[in-house]
C-alpha cells in the first residue's frame, strides 16, 4: 500500500513544470520561446539518423496540383485549395532548405487540361510568389492524371541520370479524365526511372495505387490538416537513390554579380537566359547579372544549370549541401562523394575539409560523383 503513491509520483514526475520552457521576452511575448521550439524540433528533424542509406541530392521535383471542382470541399478550412497553398508554401521553403541544389515546378489541373504554374526552377521567392497568386483561382471541371503526368514527362526525361526525377501528386478527386490509357503512361514513367507519388484528399483511387506501386513511389490520403502537413514534409527530405542510379562529373563555377552601369556606354541591356523559355509575363531587358565563367550566359538567379554548357552554377548553395551531407556521418549519399578544392567565393578562406590546391572564384570546379 506504501508503494503505490510513490509509483504514481514518480510517473506524473515526467510532466511537473512542464510551463517553465515558455518564457516571456521583455515585450512579455512567448513569440521568440515558440520559435526556438520549433526550429529545434526541424534541427531533429533534419539530423534524424536513418543508417546507411544513398540519398540524391540533386532533385528535379513538379508538384501536381488538382485544381477540379473538388477542392472547393470545406473539409479543410476554409477550404481544400486554400488550404493546400498554404501548405504548399511552407513545403517550398523547407523543401528548398534542405535541397540547396535542387529544383521545382508546379503544375495544375482542371477542366481536364494541365499547366505549368512555374517551370523548374531554384528560386522559391518566385515559387512562393505564384502560389500565392493561384489562391484565386477558380476550380473547375475534372482533372487530367494523363495530361499532368505527360507534362512533367516532357522536362523531366531530359534531366540528367545523377539527378532524381520526382512528381508530387496531389490529388483531390475521385476521377480522372484522360485522353489515352494511363497504364501505358505509367510504363514510360517506369522506363524513365520518374517516382510519383500522390498525396490523396478523398479516399483511395485505384489507379493512384498502380501508379505509385510501380514507379516506387508512395501513396497516403490525409486524415486532417495536421496529417496532411506531415505528408508533405515527408517529401522535403531526400529518397533513397536506387542501386543503378548514374555516377558522373559534374562541372561547377562560381559566378560573381556584375552591375553594369547605365553611364557606361559599351553596356547593353540582355535577356536572361532564364526567362526565354519561361511561361510568365516574359523576359525583360536588365543590364546586370551572373555570367556563366564558359559560355558567358546570363541568369537573375542561383542556382541554375546553363541551358548553353551545361555548367552548375552556386557557390553558397553548393556549400550549404556539402555542410548539410558532412552533419550525418551515418548517411551515404549517392551522387556526391568528393569536392575539389576552391576557395570560398564568399569569405576568401579555404574549406577545411579538403587540402588540394584551391581555384579562384571564378574558375569552374569538378564536384566527383560516385557510387557509395
Amino acid at each position: 500500500m506504501d508503494e503505490e503513491p510513490e509509483r504514481a509520483k514518480r510517473w506524473e514526475g515526467g510532466y511537473e513544470r512542464t510551463w517553465e520552457i515558455l518564457k516571456e521576452d521583455e515585450s512579455g511575448s512567448l513569440k521568440a520561446t515558440v520559435e526556438n521550439i520549433l526550429f529545434k524540433a526541424k534541427r531533429k528533424r533534419v539530423f534524424e539518423p536513418h543508417g546507411q542509406v544513398r540519398l540524391g541530392m540533386m532533385r528535379h521535383l513538379y508538384v501536381v496540383v488538382d485544381t477540379s471542382r473538388t477542392m472547393e470541399d470545406q473539409d479543410l478550412k476554409p477550404n481544400r485549395l486554400t488550404s493546400t497553398l498554404k501548405l504548399l508554401e511552407y513545403f517550398v521553403e523547407e523543401y528548398f532548405d534542405q535541397n540547396p541544389i535542387s529544383q521545382m515546378g508546379i503544375i495544375t489541373t482542371k477542366n481536364k487540361r494541365a499547366e505549368k504554374l512555374t517551370d523548374l526552377a531554384g528560386n522559391p521567392k518566385k515559387h512562393i510568389a505564384d502560389l500565392k497568386k493561384a489562391k484565386d483561382t477558380t476550380c473547375v471541371g475534372e482533372p487530367s492524371l494523363y495530361n499532368s503526368l505527360s507534362l512533367a514527362m516532357q522536362t523531366l526525361r531530359h534531366m540528367p541520370g545523377h539527378a532524381s526525377r520526382e512528381v508530387l501528386v496531389i490529388f483531390s478527386s475521385l476521377t480522372t479524365c484522360d485522353p489515352a490509357n494511363i497504364y501505358e503512361l505509367i510504363k514510360s514513367l517506369k522506363a524513365l526511372k520518374i517516382r510519383v507519388s500522390v498525396i490523396g484528399l478523398s479516399a483511395e483511387v485505384r489507379v493512384c495505387t498502380v501508379l505509385t506501386r510501380e514507379t516506387g513511389g508512395t501513396y497516403h490520403v490525409i486524415l486532417d490538416e495536421s496529417h496532411y502537413k506531415e505528408l508533405l514534409q515527408y517529401h522535403v527530405k531526400p529518397h533513397p537513390a536506387s542501386s543503378s542510379s548514374e555516377c558522373s562529373l559534374i562541372r561547377m563555377g562560381f559566378p560573381q554579380h556584375t552591375i553594369a552601369s547605365t553611364c557606361d556606354q559599351d553596356s547593353k541591356p540582355s535577356f536572361s537566359m532564364a526567362h526565354l523559355d519561361s511561361s510568365g509575363s516574359g523576359p525583360s531587358l536588365t543590364l546586370g547579372g551572373y555570367y556563366c565563367p564558359q559560355c558567358r550566359a546570363k541568369y537573375t538567379e542561383l542556382p541554375v544549370e546553363c541551358k548553353v554548357c551545361g555548367f552548375v552554377r552556386g557557390a553558397r548553395e553548393s556549400s550549404k549541401t556539402r555542410m548539410c551531407i558532412c552533419a550525418r556521418p551515418a548517411r551515404v549519399c549517392s551522387v556526391w562523394s568528393v569536392i575539389s578544392s576552391f576557395t570560398n567565393p564568399y569569405t576568401a578562406a579555404p574549406p577545411v575539409y579538403t587540402a588540394s590546391p584551391t581555384l579562384q572564384a571564378s574558375e569552374p570546379s569538378f564536384f566527383s560523383w560516385t557510387p557509395a
